[in-house]
């Protein structure tokens, strides 16, 4: 009798247990697409951030490549990584709420409105990079860090957050404008564009194929937005390198910046060319770790 009663108690303890490991499941899950985020804007900018500081110098001053890597090899090796801290922060912070809210959102909207899903993943999208721009005050500070002008102010992250406490925490959020303009429309052209491209590429038959199909749409997808939006992030270049004084509007900076460089639009995407290389590269980084992870996790 004994017996039988410790076998009938049996299957409601398995039951249980399954109860028990089903919501660590879910909520692994859950975050899945915000650690695959944050795991490739790791991977990307230990590897393009060189690149970036170069082509950082040329928005900021309208100089040549050339004379943009003569002024790191000035600096030398030892600050060609200044600055990486808050890219790093920011990056791994943004990508993973870019990647994760978008997918959350969208999933939402798409039970709670009864909208086209083309409509509902657009709205996504845009909130998803509003709300990115939450962490305007680490690109902030990435820009102070890299131009060479404020080298002798201040040497790591926290003293450049340090020299910004004094103006307010509206000094910390100078640029805002653009780059709610950049992520709002960058993230509705990314994931509403990236589908029908990797539609069009070869289908691929295995892992390796996968990857590089991924990187391709990643790349060009990213080399496209970097060139669309390269004029929005000159003039965010320029905003985000004063430090105190008035705060000028996003029209106002980009006239100033068109009558420095001539009214020539050649002059106005110098260092476009270099950027196309790099966001190929970065978002190629980006796309195929992210998917890459999403497989693995």
């Amino acid at each position: 009798m004994m017996d039988s009663e410790a076998h009938e108690k049996r299957p409601p303890m398995l039951t249980s247990s399954k109860q028990d490991i089903s919501p660590h499941i879910t909520n692994v899950s859950e975050m899945k697409h915000y650690l695959c985020g944050c795991c490739a804007a790791f991977n990307n900018v230990a590897i393009t951030f060189p690149i970036q500081k170069v082509l950082f110098r040329q928005q900021l001053y309208g100089i040549k490549t050339r004379d943009a890597v003569l002024q790191l090899r000035k600096d030398g090796f030892r600050n060609l990584y200044r600055g990486i801290l808050p890219p790093l922060m920011q990056k791994t912070t943004t990508l993973a709420l870019m990647f994760g809210l978008y997918e959350d959102l969208s999933c939402l909207l798409h039970k709670h409105v009864s909208a086209p899903e083309f409509a509902t993943r657009s709205v996504a999208a845009v909130l998803a990079g509003t709300t990115e721009a939450i962490f305007t005050p680490l690109e902030r500070v990435q820009t102070l860090l890299q131009d060479h002008k404020h080298h002798d102010k201040f040497t790591n992250t926290y003293q450049a957050f340090k020299a910004l406490k004094c103006h307010g925490v509206r000094e910390y959020y100078r640029g805002l404008v653009p780059i709610l303009f950049r992520n709002g429309f960058s993230n509705v052209l990314f994931f509403g564009l990236r589908g029908p491209i990797k539609e069009h590429l070869p289908t691929a038959t295995t892992h390796s194929a996968h990857l590089v199909n991924d990187f391709i749409c990643g790349g060009l997808l990213g080399a496209m937005l970097g060139f669309l939006f390269f004029p929005v992030n000159v003039v965010k270049a320029r905003i985000q390198s004063q430090i105190g004084g008035e705060f000028q509007s996003f029209p106002k900076v980009f006239k100033k910046i068109w009558l420095e460089r001539d009214r020539k639009l050649t002059n106005l995407f110098r260092g476009a060319h270099l950027n196309y290389h790099r966001s190929l590269i970065s978002w190629g980084i980006i796309n195929a770790t992210y998917e890459f992870l999403l497989k693995v996790i």
